[in-house]
C-alpha cells in the first residue's frame, strides 16, 4: 500500500490531521492507497501560498510560461505507463482508454503552451480620433480546481492547461475516490520546473473542497463533477462573487434515423455507452431510433453489447472494467432496479456480474427499452453502463424528445442526408452535437453544456477567457482643456 503526500509550495508534505482516506481498486475492492485528509487550515495556508506566488507568476512572460507547459507534456509522454496504470488502479478504466487518455492530456498542455505568448488585447477604434483605447487580457489570480474521479488527468488538463498559460496559481482538489493519479501527475510539475508555489495540490473529502471554495483569496473557481455538488459551490462562492466554471453531467440523446448507417451507428451507440463502463458526463444514454428500423437497431446492440468482455483493466483483452467505487455500484444497480419496477423492457445485462475470479464493482452492461421517456431512466444521469433505447417516428418528434431533458451536454445524429444532419444539428439544445461519430475528442474544440449541464467552455481557445479578465485602457491624446462637468464624448 502507498501512502501519499500533498504537493504545497513545491514541497511533498504529511497532512497534520494524521488522518487518510483510503483509495480502493474497483478490480478487486482492496486498498491500494492512502491519501491524506487536510484540515481547512492546511488549505487556508495553501491558497495564501499560491497567492504570493501569483505576484511573480503573473509577470513571467508568455515565452517561459509556454517553455514550462511543454516540458510539462515531454514528461506526461515519458509517463504514459505510469500514469495509465495509476489511473486504472483507481477507477477501473481499461488500461488502453487511460494510456489514450494521458496521450490527450500532454496534447493538451502542448496546445496551450501555444497561446501563452499570444494572449492579445484588441486596439478599439473610437469616434474621438484624439482618444487612444486598447484592452489587454489578465489573469484573475488563484484558481481552485476541482475534478472529478471517471477521468482525473484529462479533466484536470482541461483546467490547468489554460490556467497556467494565461498566467494564474492553482490549487488543485482532486476527488477523495480517485486522487493518486493526480498526486503522481504533480511529482510532474516539481521535475518540470515551476517555480514555488504555482501549482498546488490538496486532498480531503467534501468539508475539504468547501474550505477551498470559500476562501477570500481565491478568485475563480473551476469544477467538474456531479449537478447537486455543483449547487452547492454555487452558492458557496456567491459569497465572494467571484466567476465559476461547470463542466457537469449529461442524458445525451445519441438519434438514429432511418437512413443512417446502421452499422456504423450501432457500433457507435455502443462506444457512446459502454466506453469507459458508460462513466463519461457525455455518455450518450438515451438511444433515440426511428422506428422503421428500430428492431434491426435493437438486435445488432444487444447482439454486441451480449460479447463484452468484462474483466481486469490491465488485461489487453478486456473491453470494459468495473465501475470507480461501491457508492455509484450501488446506484447503478439502484436505478437497473427502478427501470424494472417502472416498466421499461430489460433486452440484456441488468445485474451485477457473478464471477467467482472478478471480486470487484462489476456490472453487466445493460439495455433497456421503453415508450416512455418520462421514465427515471430515461431522465436521469446514471453514469454506469446502462443504455435506454426510445423510438420516434419523424425528425421534429426525435427533436422533441432530445431536447426533453435538464441537461444539455452533447447529443450524436446518425443520417446520411447532410441537410437533415445540419437542420437537427441546429434544433438541438446541448453544447456539443457529433454527426456520424460519438465520443470523440480533438483539443481545439469547445467543449461545455448548456442547461444544467453547466456553463463554460474548456479544450479550445474560447477558454482563454475563462482564465482572463479583460482591463480597459483609455488614453486622451489631446491638450485642449474640457469641462468638468460634462461627460467627454
Amino acid at each position: 500500500m502507498k501512502t501519499y503526500k500533498v504537493f504545497v509550495d513545491n514541497e511533498w508534505k504529511n497532512g497534520r490531521t494524521g488522518e487518510f482516506i483510503p483509495s480502493y481498486n474497483p478490480c478487486n475492492q482492496e486498498i491500494w492507497a492512502q491519501i491524506p485528509l487536510l484540515s481547512k487550515e492546511e488549505i487556508s495556508e495553501t491558497v495564501e501560498v499560491a497567492h504570493d506566488a501569483f505576484r511573480t507568476w503573473k509577470e513571467t512572460n508568455g515565452l517561459e510560461r509556454a517553455r514550462l507547459l511543454n516540458r510539462l507534456a515531454d514528461l506526461i509522454e515519458e509517463n504514459v505507463e505510469h500514469l495509465a496504470r495509476i489511473e486504472s488502479s483507481d477507477n477501473g478504466k481499461v488500461l488502453s482508454e487511460t494510456r489514450n487518455q494521458v496521450l490527450f492530456t500532454a496534447r493538451n498542455y502542448r496546445y496551450f503552451a501555444g497561446y501563452a505568448d499570444k494572449l492579445m488585447g484588441n486596439l478599439i477604434p473610437l469616434d474621438n480620433q484624439e482618444l487612444l483605447d486598447y484592452t489587454t487580457l489578465e489573469p484573475i489570480g488563484v484558481v481552485a480546481i476541482i475534478t472529478a474521479w471517471n477521468s482525473p488527468l484529462p479533466l484536470l488538463a482541461n483546467k490547468l492547461a489554460p490556467a497556467l498559460a494565461t498566467g494564474n496559481t492553482v490549487v488543485i482538489k482532486p476527488s477523495e475516490y480517485a486522487s493518486a493519479s493526480t498526486l503522481e501527475f504533480a511529482h510532474l510539475i516539481e521535475e518540470a520546473g515551476f517555480p514555488r508555489g504555482v501549482v498546488n495540490v490538496v486532498t480531503g473529502n467534501g468539508a475539504t473542497g468547501d474550505a477551498l471554495v470559500r476562501h477570500r483569496l481565491v478568485g475563480k473557481v473551476s469544477f467538474t463533477g456531479g449537478t447537486n455538488t455543483a449547487r452547492v459551490i454555487s452558492k458557496a462562492v456567491s459569497d465572494n462573487l467571484i466567476p465559476i466554471s461547470l463542466e457537469l453531467g449529461g442524458k445525451s440523446p445519441n438519434i438514429i434515423f432511418e437512413d443512417a448507417d446502421l452499422e456504423k451507428a450501432v457500433v457507435g451507440a455502443i462506444a457512446g455507452i459502454f466506453g469507459a463502463a458508460g462513466q463519461t458526463c457525455i455518455a450518450g444514454s438515451r438511444l433515440l431510433v426511428q422506428r422503421s428500423v428500430l428492431e434491426v437497431v435493437k438486435d445488432e446492440l444487444v447482439a454486441i453489447t451480449n460479447s463484452i468482455k468484462l474483466g481486469d483493466p490491465f488485461e489487453e483483452s478486456t473491453q470494459m472494467g468495473p465501475v470507480a467505487n461501491k457508492n455509484q455500484f450501488d446506484k447503478i444497480l439502484s436505478m437497473i432496479n427502478e427501470a424494472k419496477q417502472e416498466g421499461a423492457e430489460l433486452l440484456c445485462g441488468g445485474s451485477a456480474l457473478e464471477n467467482d475470479n472478478l471480486k470487484g464493482y462489476f456490472i453487466k452492461p445493460t439495455i433497456f427499452y421503453t415508450e416512455d421517456p418520462k421514465i427515471t431512466i430515461a431522465c436521469e444521469e446514471i453514469f454506469g453502463p446502462v443504455l435506454t433505447i426510445l423510438p420516434f417516428d419523424h425528425v421534429d418528434h426525435a427533436i422533441e424528445l432530445a431536447n426533453d431533458s435538464i441537461y444539455g451536454l452533447a447529443a450524436g445524429i446518425w443520417t446520411r442526408d447532410l441537410q437533415k444532419a445540419h437542420k437537427t444539428a441546429k434544433q438541438l439544445e446541448v453544447g456539443n452535437v457529433w454527426v456520424n461519430t460519438y465520443r470523440t475528442s480533438q483539443v481545439g474544440t469547445p467543449f461545455g453544456g448548456m442547461k444544467q449541464s453547466g456553463f463554460g467552455r474548456e479544450r479550445s481557445w474560447h477558454t482563454l477567457h475563462e482564465y482572463t479578465q479583460t482591463k480597459n485602457v483609455m488614453i486622451n491624446l489631446s491638450d485642449d482643456k474640457r469641462n468638468p462637468f460634462m461627460m467627454q464624448i
